[in-house]
């Protein structure tokens, strides 16, 4: 039996965990549908994970993917906050936006004892990690309840990395995908590739199973992913606009207007690159800059800005996330996309 069957999973689907633009209802309502739901918590407080992991848990015996970042947090670096307050300042004063609204605090923790802890309460199917995998004692922990760990290569050096350091099945992220890059080994931007090239790649490096990720949106995807030797796949942007997601209405539209086909790499929200869709931060600041502070620090000084133009109707300083593929977006229910993917692979 494969890993994905043993799991309880009728398809070989997963949804690509999408903080910020989903909760714990679409992650019921993908595994309710034969696949496998995710949980974002790397966002998540304490209070929040364990009230969303109870929800899962009542919802039915699974399976569930629950997802955490487990990259190395610096302290902020105040000479780099400073800096990047001075590049926001003009967008500031223009929107009547105070630097005393700015928030200091990280947004995304990584992985730690307390997050391990509250996963052997709950003992989840699946734990999947973007950013590399937990310290070696914090892994132990997690494959003490049983769960299966799942976590995302860029390259192939790193999916060999994540072979040989205790991984289960390894994403296969390719540069098409929305959101985070997940690489951990070398930042180069230029090492990066393509789905269906590092795909087979990986496939021929490694002998784990694969899950493919990145511009997947349908069923003939998913069918050209299985070909080249995936085991599964991971959409998002596809999943977006469902009606189980809470993706804002500005972001539902970017979606699904016309611009909603320009993504670019960016570091701007949040000091990583991540690809979203191009909007006026990004085309005024250019989309990768030297100018936002490291990891996860840039969010803090965006928040307020974000705030206020997000309240006339603007997403000009929102990080619109999404694949360069939105052609999947659809305002369905996730159980009807799901059906009409498996039909259209010919996986029923």
């Amino acid at each position: 039996m494969s890993l994905f069957a043993d799991l309880g999973m009728r398809y070989p689907i997963i949804q690509a965990p999408m903080a910020g633009v989903q909760n714990a209802e679409l992650a019921m309502a993908v595994t309710g549908a034969g696949a496998l739901g995710s949980l974002p918590a790397a966002m998540l407080g304490t209070a929040e994970l364990r009230k969303a992991l109870e929800q899962l848990a009542a919802s039915g015996p699974g399976p569930f993917n629950i997802n955490f970042f487990c990259h190395r947090q610096r302290e902020p670096d105040p000479a780099e906050e400073h800096r990047w307050q001075q590049a926001l300042a003009p967008f500031y004063a223009e929107f009547g936006v105070s630097t005393d609204a700015v928030s200091n605090g990280p947004s995304r923790a990584p992985f730690n004892a307390e997050h391990a802890a509250i996963l052997a309460e709950f003992n989840p199917a699946v734990v999947s990690f973007h950013f590399g995998l937990p310290a070696p004692e914090l892994l132990a922990r997690v494959k003490a309840t049983g769960a299966k760990v799942f976590a995302s290569a860029t390259t192939v050096a790193e999916a060999k990395w994540l072979a040989r350091h205790g991984a289960d099945a390894i994403i296969a992220q390719g540069l098409e995908a929305g959101g985070h890059r997940g690489h951990f080994l070398n930042q180069d931007l230029s090492l990066q590739q393509g789905t269906f090239t590092l795909l087979p790649q990986i496939v021929a490096a490694v002998d784990l199973p694969i899950i493919a990720a990145g511009g997947i949106v349908d069923g003939k995807g998913i069918k050209a992913a299985l070909a080249l030797g995936a085991s599964a796949v991971q959409m998002g942007t596809a999943f977006l606009c469902c009606h189980e997601a809470t993706t804002s209405p500005l972001h539902r539209a970017a979606l699904l207007g016309a611009h909603g086909r320009h993504t670019a790499l960016t570091n701007l929200f949040s000091g990583r690159p991540a690809r979203g869709i191009v909007n006026r931060l990004m085309r005024e600041l250019g989309p990768l800059s030297a100018l936002p502070p490291d990891f996860p620090h840039a969010s803090g000084a965006l928040a307020p800005l974000r705030a206020a133009a997000e309240k006339m109707g603007k997403s000009s300083f929102s990080p619109l996330w999404a694949g360069q593929n939105v052609s999947g977006c659809r305002s369905l229910a996730a159980a009807d996309l799901i059906s009409a993917w498996v039909a259209e692979a010919d996986l029923a």
